[in-house]
């Protein structure tokens, strides 16, 4: 892409009139060139443990965590004591700067404390998918090098216990408060469960808690100054499109900036209250929820797991002010028989993400349960995640349903040909591209996809198509790549397809997105067998069983002949989605 080329390309970032926020806290503190609406800088430079500080100082007797379905409340003082106590208590254990220390749970209390504790001793924390199976986690643990582990005793079907035992045979033999020495895993040192009966072999919380005096609290400031904002404080095991899915790294600087921008989009303060039913492993509740309330003091609502009626009674009890949820969700919640049982009254804004909403749907939200102020956000994991996102006070429904929102401050949003890499025109067609503090640090042992994935003058590609209006509004129009998107959930369909060519029969297969009235779309598997196997769709679906995630097996199954090539004998997959759209078109 040359200099001169470059006079094409329209970038369009809007001033935020949110007016004055008095609660705000006044960030003093080191920030790299530009402010924001009221002298609030666009990129700062803090770790996470300082923008957590910065918040207790302001809000400490504010609510800051809370359960209402498990009677667990806390302040951002009582929060911040628990956050310093486990992160001394791992460090008295051993954990060192940059291990890895990962959480296979479900919404837990235990979650986010142990997300800053990790943070704060320059760990880094990977959330894994609780919906992940035994293939997936093995996967997991070898490729992200795993030390710390962190797990409940299981969701849905997947008994974590029982998955780890078969994988980690040593467990059952190793003596309490002592190290494992595992021949498959040799990075991992020990598995902590979150829970009662603490199986053999497993640790706990207390165990941390219990070891805190043994590292003297200079010590452990000591260790949160050598943090920096610019170094990986989270590890995002995400589904690409060439195979397993690989490990983003995220920095301080990434999520931290990105929470702040996604929360002014929203306007939040410390007067807000913000019901988070959506799983914390993705960046969806990890930074849109998690992330976005740190940095403005607004009190986390969390549901360990999404349930219409617990978040009914949540957004009722808490008096919240901001809702998260895909559109499943939301329609889950607007067509529930007991929906004129609760209030909305106090909802003002939130968060609809994952795949687009119809307009009567949005319209439903906006009058029945009172959410005037709803923002939709777009990225992805790789762009930390957020990179455009409609503003609160964006009156048009349409750009709410239709459009992705306009550039974050401190983020370049650009549509580029991506057969030429020019900057496209207003209202052209190409693929959406970004850059700024967001970025990732680049995939984990892997240089030559990190290099695929952002080009050499730093714009991070998304495989998304894509075109900008003259007022900065971004819209998708197609994709690139092959991934499906199932209710929130990406699905690499190289994954699902290396997985069920290994299944005894299968000859080939490919996997496509078909398209979902319910969920977006789900996957669809065309399926050619030996020529002696006698295969049903269920034998298929029963293999994939308990051995990759449920959301990624294929909902629709077709067996065929062969798959529509082309001249040089590759498979034409816009072919074969046509096909799913059509053989399928009458399922919901």
């Amino acid at each position: 892409m040359s200099d001169t080329v470059a006079v094409k390309y329209k970038m369009y970032t809007p001033q935020m009139p949110y007016g004055s926020a008095p609660d705000m806290p006044p960030f003093t503190q080191a920030f790299s060139v530009g402010t924001a609406w009221n002298n609030h800088p666009i990129v700062h430079k803090l770790t996470l443990g300082q923008t957590l500080d910065q918040t207790v100082r302001f809000f400490g007797t504010q609510d800051a965590l809370v359960y209402p379905d498990r009677n667990f409340r806390l302040t951002w003082r009582q929060f911040s004591d628990l956050v310093d106590s486990l992160a001394r208590g791992l460090m008295s254990m051993g954990v060192k700067h940059g291990d890895k220390v990962a959480i296979w749970a479900t919404n837990v209390p235990e979650w986010i404390p142990l997300l800053f504790a990790t943070a704060k001793i320059g760990a880094i924390f990977i959330p894994v998918n609780m919906h992940l199976k035994k293939a997936e986690i093995d996967g997991v643990l070898t490729q992200s090098d795993t030390s710390w582990l962190f797990v409940t005793h299981g969701y849905r079907d997947a008994n974590y216990v029982d998955i780890l035992f078969d994988i980690v045979p040593e467990l059952r033999n190793t003596p309490k408060n002592t190290n494992i020495s595992c021949s498959k895993y040799p990075f991992l040192k020990r598995i902590f469960y979150i829970g009662e009966d603490i199986p053999e072999g497993f640790s706990s919380i207390n165990d941390i808690l219990d070891l805190k005096e043994n590292t003297p609290v200079e010590e452990y400031l000591n260790r949160q100054k050598e943090c920096k904002d610019n170094v990986t404080v989270c590890m995002q095991f995400t589904s690409g499109t060439t195979g397993n899915p690989k490990g983003v790294r995220l920095s301080h600087r990434n999520i931290g900036n990105n929470g702040y921008w996604i929360g002014a989009c929203q306007n939040l303060s410390s007067r807000d209250r913000v019901c988070i039913p959506v799983p914390l492993f993705h960046c969806f509740g990890m930074v849109l929820g998690v992330m976005a309330c740190v940095n403005h003091g607004a009190a986390m609502i969390m549901l360990e797991k999404y349930d219409p009626v617990q978040v009914m009674k949540a957004v009722d009890q808490e008096k919240c002010t901001a809702l998260y949820g895909v559109p499943t969700m939301f329609i889950q919640l607007l067509d529930h028989p007991d929906f004129n049982k609760y209030n909305f009254s106090s909802l003002r804004t939130g968060i609809m993400s994952g795949s687009s909403c119809p307009v009567i749907r949005m319209q439903q939200c906006i009058e029945r349960m009172n959410m005037e102020e709803i923002t939709i956000p777009y990225g992805l994991t790789e762009a930390g995640p957020v990179m455009t996102q409609t503003r609160y006070f964006e009156p048009d429904i349409e750009k709410k349903c239709f459009s992705i929102g306009q550039a974050l401050p401190g983020i370049e949003v650009a549509i580029i040909n991506p057969d030429t890499g020019d900057f496209c025109d207003i209202d052209e067609d190409g693929e959406i591209c970004c850059r700024g503090y967001n970025v990732m640090n680049g995939y984990y042992k892997e240089p030559v996809a990190t290099y695929k994935f952002i080009d050499e003058y730093g714009w991070l590609h998304s495989g998304d198509v894509g075109r900008m209006d003259s007022n900065g509004y971004f819209y998708i129009t197609g994709r690139l790549k092959d991934l499906i998107i199932r209710g929130g959930e990406n699905i690499s369909p190289k994954e699902v397809e290396d997985f069920i060519s290994h299944i005894p029969g299968v000859k080939d297969v490919q996997v496509v997105a078909v398209p979902s009235k319910k969920y977006g779309e789900q996957p669809g598997a065309f399926i050619i067998l030996q020529p002696d196997a006698k295969l049903t769709e269920k034998d298929i679906q029963d293999a994939c069983n308990n051995q990759i995630a449920w959301f990624k097996i294929p909902k629709y199954i077709a067996f065929v002949n062969e798959f529509p090539l082309t001249g040089s004998s590759k498979v034409q997959k816009f072919k074969l989605r046509e096909m799913a759209a059509e053989i399928w078109k009458n399922e919901p």
